[in-house]
């Protein structure tokens, strides 16, 4: 099964234009030194807690050194959707909105770290799909697992046909 029937988000849609007006097309080009350069965001890798930080016009991502590469991917995809989609101090916000901003979060970096136009060239029925997802993109198993999931259980939205008469 590959992704005919699949119906993205508007997140993913939105995730996937970006990439392609950045030329961030293949497994290989999504690095996250090229998004920090793209997107005009200073990425640091720090022996410290993963966090994204703006003082005016500076922004700057920082995630924890301490951890293998694969889980800073993941902890940039999770601060880059901070940077580009939030605002306010989560250390004062309301929990609710605490809450919500991390969802959002979470489901940028499933979609940011295994974008729809790469990933839909992959046999959705391979049994090895998780880790080859895992191996391509240099993400961890977990989140594979999690976006798979999210596509099997995505409702399939029909398409009409509009004729012009």
């Amino acid at each position: 099964m590959r992704f005919t029937p699949y119906t993205t988000t508007t997140l993913e849609d939105s995730i996937t234009k970006w990439y392609k007006n950045h030329e961030i097309i293949l497994p290989e080009d999504l690095c996250i030194h090229r998004i920090e350069l793209k997107s005009h965001i200073s990425l640091l890798s720090k022996p410290t807690y993963a966090r994204y930080m703006k003082v005016g016009n500076f922004q700057e991502i920082i995630v924890d050194s301490r951890i293998p590469i694969i889980y800073q991917r993941e902890q940039f995809f999770h601060e880059l959707c901070h940077a580009l989609r939030h605002t306010g101090r989560q250390s004062i916000m309301p929990k609710a909105f605490y809450e919500l901003q991390e969802r959002d979060a979470r489901h940028f970096t499933l979609y940011a770290s295994l974008p729809y136009h790469m990933i839909k060239e992959y046999t959705l029925t391979d049994p090895e799909i998780i880790d080859l997802w895992s191996q391509d993109f240099n993400i961890p198993l977990d989140i594979c697992q999690e976006r798979l999931e999210k596509i099997k259980r995505r409702p399939i939205v029909p398409v009409k046909n509009h004729f012009i008469t």
